[in-house]
């Protein structure tokens, strides 16, 4: 009796938590999921969290904060657990909870959290040119950058970051200091320098925490720190 008691208020703390998360909206760190229909257009969700600062995936929930719940949450389980085991590269950490809604209709709440091993790619056909990363812009998964993904990368050894401090530097400060922000073609433009060094240049910038990078579907930009 008191162990169905304790599963009981557990039960109806989860239920309580999931009530304020789903009231709360999708953020960068919450995305909803009806059902787990096109698995390998999920696992960007997964693959964005575990490349940002983590999140939860919710999967029995709807764009409009209904929920719904899921009639065979364990099949559900079973395909994306495959998805992510298949076509996500490198492999990421996550936990999955169930909580139960209604009857026998259950939530998914997948747990990802930031990963050290970035970048995570989603790797849908083993060919390496065609690999996609993805990072957590507000409420939306965007596919990363060239600059992103090597931001990524330098974040694993990114202490103490040195660079020399020239012409292209303080071409870029004076805009900075004009302007809200720049992308990558702007400043090759402006510094009279080629798009590789332009983009090179700031990605150490961004890991010596003197710029700071802004991810955006169609071009990233890069504001004052």
């Amino acid at each position: 009796m008191i162990l169905d008691y304790q599963f009981t208020q557990q039960s109806r703390n989860d239920l309580r938590e999931l009530k304020e998360l789903v009231k709360r909206g999708e953020n960068k760190h919450v995305e909803f999921k009806l059902k787990t229909n096109h698995p390998e257009k999920i696992i960007r969700e997964i693959v964005a969290f575990a490349n940002s600062d983590g999140g939860q995936l919710i999967i029995g929930v709807g764009d409009d904060k209904s929920i719904k719940g899921l009639k065979f949450a364990d099949e559900d389980e079973f395909i994306l657990r495959r998805a992510i085991e298949r076509h996500i590269y490198p492999t990421i950490d996550y936990e999955v909870r169930h909580i139960v809604v209604e009857g026998d209709r259950e939530i998914l709440i997948f747990n990802i959290p930031k990963s050290p091993f970035k970048p995570h790619y989603v790797d849908l056909d083993g060919i390496i040119e065609n690999r996609r990363a993805y990072v957590r812009v507000e409420d939306r998964s965007v596919q990363a950058s060239r600059e992103m993904r090597e931001i990524l990368k330098g974040e694993r050894k990114a202490n103490n970051i040195r660079f020399h401090y020239g012409d292209k530097e303080r071409a870029l400060m004076k805009y900075l200091a004009d302007n809200e922000r720049i992308t990558v073609d702007t400043y090759a433009n402006i510094a009279n320098i080629p798009r590789k060094i332009a983009s090179r240049t700031l990605v150490v910038l961004v890991l010596a925490n003197v710029i700071k990078v802004q991810p955006h579907e169609v071009q990233d930009f890069f504001i004052a720190a």
